[in-house]
């Protein structure tokens, strides 16, 4: 509690400088209209262009940040926090930079095109992991029955599966029926489904109505088994949801750190263009 009230203000204080930021980069803009012509080339439209690759390389260095946290820490080289705030707003304020760097137009050149559509990728998908963080752990905790490793997801559906095996052997015909139609081709192996980013419970509603109508039928011992094969084919959906949403964060990763690589090549190639030229 108090490290969560902590960090509220220094999140707002990043805030209000990105606010800041965005206002004196707009102020800038509209003195560059009224005095001078949008042009890269002249003394604004370089000083934009410096400002936004100083921003990206900053940026870039929370990957960095990410990979030595010990190392960082011991040198007090900065909170992780502040470093992600940078890595957000850095990032965003960049954009606007390259933009104001074009004048607001389209660019020229295949180097200059690779690079805008890329830098354009980069921020984009920047803003979609951060949505996938905050949303994909507030589910995954509130919407399951179930936590587990993403690694091990593999290896708790084979226990699962034979746990279940064993169930319905000694359950009677009506509940073995059930496991064979409906819960045995489930666990089969952990499955990826779309459907799991709308219903994080993989339609468990409509699923265990099967489950309470054979339920009434039966006595109670076999509501027993019937209840422990209810429950580890539940545990089997939650491990799948898991194994559909975890999986999101990391291909997003693939999605986005390769890109960024790449843009900060064209960044330099383009530096380097602008000079030598």
């Amino acid at each position: 509690m108090g490290k969560g009230k902590k960090n509220a203000p220094r999140q707002g204080v990043a805030r209000w400088v990105f606010v800041a930021a965005l206002a004196l980069a707009a102020l800038a803009f509209v003195l560059n209209v009224f005095f001078s012509e949008l042009r890269p080339g002249n003394i604004w439209g370089l000083s934009y262009g410096i400002s936004a690759a100083v921003l990206f390389l900053g940026a870039l260095l929370w990957g960095w940040r990410r990979r030595t946290m010990s190392f960082a820490s011991k040198r007090r080289w900065g909170s992780s926090r502040a470093w992600l705030s940078f890595h957000i707003y850095g990032g965003s304020l960049f954009l606007l930079l390259m933009l104001m760097h074009s004048g607001f137009r389209w660019p020229t050149g295949t180097l200059n095109w690779w690079l805008w559509a890329l830098s354009l990728w980069v921020v984009t998908s920047g803003f979609i992991g951060l949505g996938l963080q905050r949303w994909l752990p507030r589910v995954l905790t509130s919407g399951l029955p179930v936590e587990v490793n993403y690694e091990r997801i593999p290896e708790l559906v084979e226990q699962v599966r034979v746990r279940a095996e064993e169930v319905a052997l000694s359950a009677c015909e009506p509940t073995r029926d059930l496991y064979r139609q409906r819960i045995e081709p489930a666990l089969e192996a952990p499955r990826r489904r779309l459907g799991y980013f709308v219903d994080v419970t993989g339609g468990w509603g409509a699923r265990q109505r099967e489950f309470d109508y054979l339920r009434n039928l039966l006595g109670e011992d076999e509501r027993q088994k019937l209840g422990q094969l209810e429950e580890l084919y539940r545990s089997k959906l939650a491990m799948d949801a898991h194994y559909t949403l975890q999986a999101a964060l990391r291909y997003w990763l693939f999605a986005h750190l390769p890109v960024s690589l790449g843009a900060l090549g064209l960044l330099m190639l383009h530096i380097f263009s602008v000079l030598y030229y």
